[in-house]
């Protein structure tokens, strides 16, 4: 079974405070089995587990950014709202979402290198 970076992240953190996937559930005010899907990558990871998880286990800046990269990382769907967006852009987001599945990894690093370019300019 796959895990996703939330799910190590949060495993580590239940041995660390000698927990068990039902207790931290309990915190999050979730069920098991919900908890369980996110952890696996079958669901995104909700917003407002965030800041349970900071504020219950006291987690230190760098133990908030682990965190907030491993929830980034583990997300399995993404939203773009074109809302004011040019039509160039609309196309692209369309290509990139019709592209994205059959991508090699060549081609996304040079997405992203052509992207932090464009950043690195501004």
């Amino acid at each position: 079974m796959a895990y996703t970076s939330f799910g190590e992240y949060v495993r580590i953190l239940r041995i660390k405070h000698h927990q068990v996937m039902g207790d931290m559930a309990k915190i999050l005010g979730t069920t098991t089995p919900y908890l369980s899907a996110v952890e696996n990558g079958r669901k995104n990871v909700p917003q407002e587990w965030i800041a349970k998880i900071e504020e219950h286990y006291n987690l230190d800046s760098a133990e908030k950014r682990k965190l907030r990269n491993a929830v980034e990382e583990s997300r399995v769907q993404y939203k773009i709202v074109p809302k004011n967006a040019g039509m160039a852009q609309r196309k692209a987001a369309v290509q990139f979402a019709r592209s994205f599945d059959g991508m090699d990894d060549e081609t996304a690093e040079k997405i992203i290198a052509l992207l932090n370019a464009k950043e690195d300019k501004s």
